[in-house]
């Protein structure tokens, strides 16, 4: 059986610690997200953004969960969950390696926002769009990455900034064909067996009479 974890060699130290992330394809089952989580727990491993989702295929769900490790530790940590029966395909990526972005919502007082040309300059320059606008307050949106969300939070901070929240991370694979060319490359190393009739059906009495 092919080594099914992708790792595309880059310049960075393997035994220093950087993000990572951990891409996981697997059936979305009861109980499968809790055992994952036990995987980090046991080697005391905080897990920084973890999000679940369908993917491209049909009954299969993707999880992808972000740690700050080292790449040996990581790879055993990918090894460990493929263990799983639900777990089809695990990959483990630095963040060079993938497309990714965050989802950030911002609440501000209306009224900064409207007595206030500079917040709204500052929305313009931080990309926000405006989700939902009150009387008392109104809720802006951004995507990017953290330093972008976050940077926007320290320059509402003195407008009143009333709540923020951020979203999992969402990746995708920059040198990837996609998981189902990955899964047609393993089908052609190990296919399938065959469904074969069973030649005792329909002979029942024959079969099991004592």
């Amino acid at each position: 059986m092919q080594d099914s974890l992708l790792h595309q060699p880059v310049p960075f130290d393997y035994e220093g610690k950087q993000e990572f992330n951990i891409i996981v394809y697997a059936e979305n089952r009861i109980g499968l997200l809790n055992r994952i989580a036990i995987i980090f727990s046991k080697r005391k491993i905080n897990i920084e953004s973890l999000n679940t989702s369908p993917s491209e295929i049909d009954g299969i769900h993707r999880f992808n969960i972000v740690i700050t490790e080292s790449y040996e530790v990581v790879r055993k940590l990918a090894r460990q969950i493929e263990k799983q029966v639900e777990v089809l395909k695990v990959y483990y990526v630095t963040n060079d390696e993938v497309i990714w972005q965050e989802l950030a919502l911002y609440k501000v007082s209306t009224d900064e926002i409207t007595e206030k040309v500079t917040v709204e300059r500052l929305l313009r320059q931080y990309g926000a769009t405006a989700v939902v606008i009150r009387k008392d307050y109104t809720v802006f949106a951004v995507t990017g990455h953290k330093e972008e969300t976050d940077a926007l939070v320290k320059a509402l901070e003195p407008y009143q900034l009333i709540e923020f929240v951020r979203s999992a991370r969402v990746a995708i694979i920059k040198d990837s064909a996609g998981f189902h060319e990955k899964l047609k490359e393993f089908e052609a190393f190990e296919p399938g067996d065959e469904l074969v009739e069973n030649e005792f059906l329909n002979k029942g009495e024959k079969v099991f009479t004592m």
